[in-house]
């Protein structure tokens, strides 16, 4: 997930957007790795898109699998099925929403004016 974490560091400093940027990386990371993990058939990558708009960073990882994340229940000795539940707890909100082939799974984190905004920037 490194190359994901960089990109949105470098992404965050370029829109001069400095509070909640753990925050942004925790999430990127997490959704980056389900991608991995869950939502990527074999020889196929997914796709991090990150936006700016007026006092909101939005996050989205889109990737070509199946099936709809949700936090699942995982025993508190599991090792893993965390990820979902960070973004959650974490990220003002988040949720996903089906594509062809695929999903995106996104969030958004308040952030305060950040002002005018440029183009959405995709890794």
């Amino acid at each position: 997930m490194r190359p994901a974490r960089e990109f949105a560091a470098e992404t965050l400093h370029a829109w001069g957007v400095t509070c909640r940027h753990d925050e942004v990386l925790l999430c990127v990371s997490e959704l980056a790795t389900n991608a991995l993990l869950h939502g990527v058939p074999p020889g196929r990558g997914y796709r991090l898109r990150m936006l700016r708009f007026e006092g909101t960073v939005r996050v989205e990882v889109h990737d070509s699998g199946g099936g709809r994340p949700c936090i699942a229940g995982r025993q508190p000795r599991a090792e893993g099925g965390r990820g979902l539940l960070l973004v959650a707890a974490v990220a003002d909100r988040w949720g996903t929403v089906p594509r062809v082939p695929g999903k995106v799974v996104w969030c958004e984190f308040a952030v305060g004016a950040v002002g005018a905004g440029g183009p959405p920037a995709g890794l």
